[in-house]
């Protein structure tokens, strides 16, 4: 009888030290996320390292610099947990050569994107017909591993024949320039899209394309995530909090604006977490349902 009870009152002792350990079910947990360096990524991706690790414990999300052209693959071999920028049909070739060993979630954007060529408003242009009669030298653009940079190499400048150079660097470089061109009144041309913060900080001007040389791209995209396909299994929480994860247009340029106000993406993120939990709380509750 003793002997019985002596093992009743271990069970107990053991269960109350479990709670006191980390009820929550996530305690030490560690995540790896991907930043590709577009700028929805690296905005998405820091504020999921807020919220995971100050409202759901974790111990620590990794945010990872990587590429395009790596990515898929990382995360489909589980160096990575998790990429948040998979646009669709951009990216439907790399997300088929990798199906079998990722899952997809959710779209986590709420709203029309577009992307293109664009121009500022002050200029004439209107079509990439009429482009080619402008004085602009440059079409600013991005990564050079992104597909919309691929379509227009081999099929826009070929179709409208124009003679401006398409100048690869990364995001933030092309951003740069964007803003001294703008700031001078000059004619140049840039590789746009949105959602991005670019539009609400620039007047510009998405060009019609009349030959329809972008194909599929210049139908709206969809924007979702896809995650190794043993995290469901192995972190129901962060899988639930990043399928749940959804923005509309507004909030994401917010999101997008406050860290590029920041001195650092991750102050900018938590500053962002700070005055709008209205937005974020139904994530965190997806998540918490996950570990009952």
């Amino acid at each position: 009888m003793k002997a019985a009870f002596r093992g009743l009152f271990l069970l107990i002792i053991l269960a109350i030290l479990a709670l006191g350990c980390g009820g929550s079910g996530v305690s030490g947990r560690t995540l790896d996320i991907a930043d590709i360096g577009w700028t929805e990524n690296t905005a998405i991706a820091q504020l999921t390292k807020v919220l995971l690790e100050e409202q759901l414990g974790y111990e620590e999300v990794t945010v990872r610099t990587s590429e395009l052209d790596s990515v898929y693959e990382d995360v489909a071999e589980g160096d990575l947990d998790a990429f948040q920028d998979v646009w669709l049909p951009n990216q439907r070739g790399l997300l088929e050569s990798v199906q079998d060993d990722v899952e997809q979630l959710s779209f986590s954007y709420e709203g029309e994107t577009e992307q293109g060529i664009a121009v500022p408003t002050y200029m004439d242009s209107t079509s990439l017909d009429q482009l080619v009669e402008s004085e602009a030298g440059l079409i600013l653009g991005i990564e050079p591993g992104s597909v919309i940079m691929g379509v227009i190499y081999d099929e826009v400048i070929p179709a409208y024949d124009l003679p401006q150079k398409l100048v690869e660097g990364p995001t933030q470089g092309m951003l740069e320039e964007v803003d001294k061109r703008y700031r001078n009144g000059e004619e140049f041309a840039l590789v746009a899209w949105s959602p991005h913060w670019m539009n609400q900080r620039y007047d510009l001007r998405y060009l019609e394309d009349p030959v329809d040389a972008f194909g599929e791209l210049n139908d709206s995209a969809r924007i979702t995530t896809i995650v190794n396909e043993d995290l469901p299994e192995d972190d129901p929480v962060a899988t639930a909090f990043m399928n749940a994860l959804i923005l509309d247009e507004e909030q994401i340029g917010d999101l997008e604006g406050a860290l590029n106000d920041a001195r650092d993406p991750l102050e900018g993120a938590r500053r962002w977490a700070e005055e709008n939990p209205e937005v974020w709380q139904p994530w965190v509750e997806a998540a918490q349902d996950a570990q009952q």
